[in-house]
């Protein structure tokens, strides 16, 4: 957890010693992991939501939504699933954070233009 914490979560650190923070740590020092997780991901991440939390067939599903009102065809929610609970939220948290850092990303390459010992600026105006 502390892991996560470290190497995924901007807003934590910027944060400093606020009572959301110190509420985060108390948990994970008192093992409460899906507590801590559910703190966690409302810190980090206050536009999303968890959508839903299941139980089925040993695993836990856990779908965090942007947008929790709309019905579940129209909803782009990212899905994790795991044994454990804590784990299926952090999965889930993980890949919010993922998709957060790849559509910073612009969708075009920049690219540096090349200099030109030749090079000069021409106006190119006719201020008559």
């Amino acid at each position: 957890m502390l892991g996560i914490i470290d190497n995924a979560c901007r807003r934590f650190s910027s944060l400093g010693q606020s009572e959301r923070t110190v509420r985060v740590m108390r948990l994970v020092d008192a093992e409460a992991w899906a507590d801590a997780a559910l703190a966690l991901i409302e810190l980090e991440l206050p536009m999303w939501q968890v959508r839903r939390i299941a139980y089925d067939e040993g695993e836990w599903h856990c779908a965090l939504s942007r947008e929790r009102e709309l019905p579940d065809w129209l909803d782009a929610a990212v899905e994790a699933r795991h044994a454990d609970l804590a784990l299926a939220l952090l999965s889930a948290f993980v890949e919010v954070q993922a998709l957060a850092v790849e559509a910073s990303r612009p969708s075009v390459p920049t690219v540096r233009p090349a200099s030109d010992s030749f090079y000069e600026p021409v106006g190119c105006e006719n201020f008559r």
